[in-house]
């Protein structure tokens, strides 16, 4: 026998005996045995994981929490979906798309109020980064904006879909939330926030589909531009300028606007970063804000890590994200 043929023969031996033990913990847990069936499953994890089989201990542990799942045993199920991702910082496997769908899968069946969900997202996105930055890998963070947006939790699906590369999802999110949400005379503020953060974040393409798709599809926004709001004028300028890179348009731009820009006063907050990132805008001597918003920033960037720390303030300003 070739060494290609035993590596598939000892696969498939090793599935099918991780089959046999699902097949006796799912008649476990079908006959209520809950308790005993979750330490069953928790054995045979650590089991796996001293043997190094850290795929099979995953495979078990998805499987068994989306059974427990099914039987409404959300306090097994959380912690088996724990266990998932246990697995997944011990063995060193890199991120793919089918992982991040399963462990978006297991956060949508999570009792949203539970402490559990919250401690899983934030291990998850921390999982991530490992292969595209800090802030958590981008299909993630999709994932989860969108199942955030059908819970109607639409502040923190803007959070995620922020740090995702849709910003079409992102701005179909926005026309709900600001027709179930806002008041009428906020329709240009919700893209506003969106567009103004995304350019904050460096991600000129997600905020200009964001406004596009925002501006197109919201039924209360006349057709445009021009636009009859003064704030969607500004944003479409903006976006405009950033692509031209002219340091004299940019302030011309932010001058004439001002009454708008006064409307929130993160606004000119956001534009000081802008300034910086695409018109060469030097950062202020002496930063006026700072205490409330800094350490905002810090929860969000996820620079609460002492290694980390130093490098997140270089790369991003004291603004509010959330």
């Amino acid at each position: 026998m070739s060494e290609q043929e035993s590596l598939k023969s000892s696969s498939a031996r090793n599935r099918g005996g991780v089959q046999r033990v699902e097949g006796k913990l799912r008649a476990s847990v079908e006959r209520g045995d809950y308790y005993e069936a979750h330490q069953m499953y928790r054995t045979l994890f650590f089991r796996y994981m001293s043997q190094a089989k850290h795929a099979e201990a995953r495979e078990l542990m998805y499987n068994g929490a989306l059974l427990f799942f099914s039987y409404n045993q959300q306090n097994s199920a959380a912690d088996l979906s724990m266990l998932v991702l246990e697995s997944l910082e011990k063995s060193g496997d890199k991120v793919d798309d089918e992982t991040l769908e399963h462990l978006a899968k297991l956060f949508s069946l999570m009792d949203p109020n539970s402490p559990e969900r919250v401690a899983f997202v934030s291990r998850a996105i921390k999982w991530s980064s490992g292969g595209s930055g800090k802030l958590g890998h981008p299909k993630l963070h999709q994932l989860l904006a969108l199942t955030l947006w059908k819970e109607q939790n639409y502040s923190e699906s803007r959070y995620h879909f922020l740090h995702s590369s849709d910003g079409e999802g992102c701005a179909q999110m926005l026309v709900e939330y600001s027709s179930a949400r806002g008041f009428h005379g906020e329709v240009d503020m919700f893209v506003a926030q969106a567009v103004l953060q995304f350019l904050c974040l460096k991600n000129k393409t997600s905020a200009l589909v964001v406004f596009t798709t925002y501006t197109q599809k919201h039924p209360s926004i006349e057709k445009g531009p021009p636009f009859v709001q003064p704030l969607l004028n500004f944003l479409w300028f903006l976006l405009l300028a950033v692509d031209g890179g002219k340091l004299t348009v940019f302030t011309v731009l932010c001058e004439q606007y001002q009454p708008s820009l006064k409307r929130d006063p993160m606004y000119n907050e956001y534009l000081d970063r802008i300034g910086q990132l695409f018109f060469g805008v030097p950062p202020k001597q002496s930063s006026s804000y700072g205490g409330l918003l800094g350490n905002l920033l810090n929860s969000l960037m996820g620079s609460g890590e002492e290694e980390e720390g130093e490098e997140a303030q270089e790369d991003s300003s004291p603004i509010e994200l959330d």
